[in-house]
């Protein structure tokens, strides 16, 4: 394989759907494009990885130390912060060719698919591993969850599909039956992602202050088309994520669920393993062999991530929206199969900094030195991603700032729940320290 870490592939998806009114540019884009360093857990030493930019010496034996075997790293000769993976790598005519030149026929692997990963792929002269842009992106539309959901008659909360002007005047109207009655509803872009493209209201008045001006600008336009789902908030005790994978003969393979981690609407992480008993993974499990099913007939194959709940009583919402791409999850199962046998337990989590100077990593794990994973310590952090805390660094020259911010990704393993809370809060102790020194910890 040659793996590709298109983080942000909604971005494309999303373009030219209107939906929610944009608010602001996410200040974040170049750390999210550094999400592709990720890559480097999931693929094995005969795979290939693209990323922006070469890894970190020092990270990269902190992943051979735990036993990890390295794929061969390709990067183009310049990268912008400002762009995808996928952007940098086919402005580099001289990558593309060494791409393509690749022995044994390797197959593209991206996150999920647009078309700028066809075009990557067909420049390159590889062929996809994945379905058509086409096929991947009305898979992985929220509108289309809902459908499949009622379609085999799945629980979930109770909603509308928005196609356009007309049919959001009529989803407002049973949304406000419900906020009149103290509800809550949500108002979703289909391509949103992690907290953006994403409203929650608690009163009517703010509902139709939203609907106008999406009506309005559909006036303007000429254009009445809407791609979004209105929701009721429902209550839940538990947010999952679990995949499967679909082959080409349509055969469905349930391969783990998740407790994921959220913060205000956004991922911030997943436990392992999800605390749930025996009925509720049998019926995810079947979950999955029926949508599996219903998404091979669309002609979709591969993974497929999918966001669930378990609510206050412990019964399951099983679909709440369809991820048919890699998820933050897909790149954390070869840790789990080499580093947390049964017994232990695990937070996949994110750590927030602020930096005024570069942090290589020898740095940062002097700092950690006493949280960090290694081969005489089972127990600790594994850093599974390091792009991530530099990502930034460009800020300090193109903007004269001080200061950027950075987001260090690992995952923390421990013997007990007790012993992970602790570690966890160790270590953004640690993190806040560096922090506070304004990148001077080191």
């Amino acid at each position: 394989m040659v793996l590709l870490g298109n983080f942000g592939v909604e971005d494309q998806w999303a373009a030219d759907e209107p939906g929610l009114p944009r608010i602001a540019v996410s200040a974040t884009r170049e750390i999210a494009h550094r999400m592709d360093e990720f890559c480097l857990l999931l693929a094995g030493a005969q795979d290939h990885v693209l990323l922006k930019s070469t890894p970190d010496d020092g990270h990269l034996a902190h992943l051979a130390a735990l036993g990890f075997e390295l794929p061969r790293v390709l990067t183009p000769a310049l990268q912008d912060p400002d762009r995808t993976v996928t952007e940098d790598v086919l402005a580099d005519p001289a990558l593309l060719k060494e791409i393509g030149s690749l022995p044994g026929s390797p197959l593209l692997w991206p996150h999920g698919v647009s078309e700028r990963e066809e075009l990557l792929a067909e420049s390159a002269g590889l062929p996809l591993a994945c379905p058509s842009a086409r096929i991947c992106k009305t898979v992985n539309g929220k509108a289309y969850s809902r459908r499949i959901a009622d379609e085999l008659g799945l629980r979930q909360a109770q909603g509308w599909i928005c196609r356009t002007v007309s049919e959001l005047h009529s989803a407002a109207a049973g949304a406000g039956h419900l906020l009149d009655r103290g509800g809550t509803v949500v108002m979703k872009d289909s391509y949103g992602v992690s907290g953006k493209g994403l409203l929650v209201l608690s009163d009517r008045s703010a509902l139709e202050r939203v609907v106008r001006k999406i009506a309005r600008r559909g006036e303007r336009t000429g254009d009445d088309r809407v791609n979004m789902v209105v929701e009721t908030w429902v209550a839940k005790k538990t947010d999952l994520n679990y995949q499967f994978t679909i082959d080409r003969a349509g055969n469905c393979t349930f391969d783990f669920v998740r407790e994921a981690v959220t913060e205000g609407g956004v991922h911030k992480g997943h436990r392992i393993p999800a605390r749930l008993d025996s009925d509720q993974g049998a019926e995810l499990a079947e979950a999955s062999r029926r949508i599996g099913a219903r998404l091979h007939a669309d002609g979709y194959v591969g993974a497929v991530g999918v966001d669930a709940m378990v609510d206050p009583d412990g019964g399951l919402y099983p679909i709440v929206e369809i991820n048919a791409r890699n998820n933050m999850s897909t790149y954390q199962e070869r840790v789990r199969e080499r580093l947390i046998p049964g017994g232990r337990v695990a937070l996949a989590t994110q750590y927030p900094l602020t930096l005024s100077v570069h942090l290589p990593f020898d740095c940062l794990a002097d700092r950690l030195r006493d949280t960090l994973m290694t081969p005489e310590s089972p127990e600790g952090l594994l850093v599974s991603n390091f792009a991530t805390v530099n990502a930034a660094e460009h800020r300090l020259l193109a903007d004269g700032r001080e200061a950027f911010d950075g987001r260090l990704y690992g995952i923390v393993v421990a013997d007990s729940d007790d012993r992970l809370t602790a570690l966890d809060q160790q270590i953004a102790a640690h993190i806040t320290a560096i922090t506070e020194e304004n990148g001077h910890g080191h």
